[in-house]
């Protein structure tokens, strides 16, 4: 049997806010798109961008992050395989559905939503307060 390879990274800006679903058996599943720019010379020497809309899906716990904590325009980096499949409409015509299902999505840059909870930060206690326990379950 020959050696494959599906995988794939990209890094990219959200184009709406991730939608949050869950199957019938409750397990969380997010989809959102990514827009991963592309700048090249054309023949005449003009620089030029190109612009691919990638859409990406998501589950388990990563879904409830994603759906908690990106909004539209938050870069991010995924990292997954490619996934292509078809079906047949209701109309019999044959369409096909491209995805990236992501294994790890890394949050960069820019402020989380307004309606986020603040990130707490580690304040050292006073000496008339008993110490308390920093330690933290991060989300993501």
């Amino acid at each position: 049997m020959a050696a494959s390879l599906n995988r794939i990274i990209l890094i990219g800006n959200l184009t709406a806010d991730p939608e949050l679903r869950y199957t019938s058996s409750g397990t969380a599943r997010t989809k959102f798109s990514i827009a991963v720019n592309r700048q090249y010379k054309n023949a005449s020497g003009q620089l030029q961008e190109e612009t691919t809309f990638v859409p990406i899906v998501t589950w388990g716990s990563q879904a409830e992050n994603c759906s908690n904590y990106l909004s539209k325009g938050r870069s991010v980096a995924v990292e997954g395989r490619l996934r292509i499949d078809s079906f047949e409409n209701a109309e019999g015509e044959r369409k096909k559905v491209v995805e990236v299902v992501a294994s790890t999505v890394q949050f960069l840059g820019g402020a989380p939503r307004s309606g986020d909870a603040p990130a707490k930060t580690a304040v050292p206690p006073s000496s008339s307060e008993p110490e308390a326990s920093t330690t933290e379950e991060v989300p993501f």
